[in-house]
């Protein structure tokens, strides 16, 4: 089994948990998923099954759009409503000012990892430090904000509430940058509340619960599905099995990127265009035992 899955991902689970459910569903070990969504998540989550997990890195190459809740004036140590309160305080803002400080979040920035990440320091998780109170010094990463909306907002009791619909770059966390856009409202900010509704072309409409998952009523999509921009060629049997064992070829396609297919239809790989000769980009290797 080999293709793309598109997930709705319910909250109160991991990306791992809809992994694992979906190995185990299809009783296959190769799933990985294209970017994490923390458990209070929902919304589009990318699965890759069998030899399409050859493209995970691409897939999680793409831009995110997410709606997004937050509140102004209450810090938590995750930085989302689930932790631990570290500050509370009242705040106010004008909608007009608020808006401002939105706008001028747009571009790019260095964020911070938040110190509840799976990012690695040392060999370790960054969760790891903070669940043993140990000290370390957070990463920060150039991030995008391409687009960023104000859906609403609202004063309830001492506190500022608002939903934003952001479309940002890979690597981009949505509870740090609440955080950052209540840093430049001279306060606090904690997320509520997290969907996302777009990984590239891959809208939350197409996606599918694990629920629908289980009663065999989901697509499969397949990796030309996925790489609409890269044509794929079908090659003869002697070019079939010299592009499955990696060889370089003189290019006569034309294409910066190009897939080929056997007579059968099996992908076998990606080449990228390098000078007058294309090479190997992503090998989607076939098993002639087993494909």
């Amino acid at each position: 089994m080999n293709g793309i899955l598109l997930i709705d991902k319910d909250s109160e689970m991991t990306s791992r948990d809809v992994v694992d459910h979906i190995s185990h569903k299809f009783k296959i070990k190769k799933v990985g998923h294209t970017g994490t969504l923390d458990p209070l998540a929902t919304g589009v989550l990318v699965i890759c099954i069998g030899k399409a997990t050859k493209l995970v890195d691409v897939l999680q190459s793409m831009t995110k759009e997410y709606i997004a809740d937050g509140i102004l004036g209450l810090l938590t140590d995750t930085l989302d409503i689930t932790g631990n309160v570290l500050k509370d305080e009242p705040f106010d803002i004008s909608p007009g000012d608020f808006k401002e400080i939105l706008n001028n979040m747009i571009g790019s920035y260095e964020q911070e990892v938040p110190i509840y990440a799976a990012v690695k320091v040392n060999g370790k998780k960054l969760y790891e430090y903070a669940r043993n109170n140990e000290k370390v010094i957070l990463p920060k990463r150039n991030v995008n904000i391409q687009e960023i909306e104000l859906l609403s907002f609202e004063k309830i009791d001492d506190k500022v509430h608002f939903k934003i619909r952001v479309l940002v770059s890979k690597g981009t966390y949505i509870r740090s940058l609440i955080n950052d856009i209540a840093q430049k409202c001279q306060t606090y900010g904690t997320m509520s509340a997290l969907r996302r509704i777009k990984q590239g072309s891959f809208d939350i409409s197409q996606c599918c619960k694990l629920q629908d998952i289980d009663n065999g009523n989901y697509q499969l999509l397949n990796i030309r599905d996925v790489l609409k921009d890269i044509p794929f060629i079908i090659v003869d049997e002697h070019l079939a099995n010299e592009i499955n064992n990696g060889k370089i070829l003189v290019d006569s396609y034309g294409y910066e990127k190009v897939g080929f297919m056997d007579c059968k239809g099996r992908e076998i790989g990606i080449y990228q265009k390098d000078g007058k000769y294309i090479k190997p980009w992503k090998m989607l290797l076939i098993n002639k035992e087993s494909d």
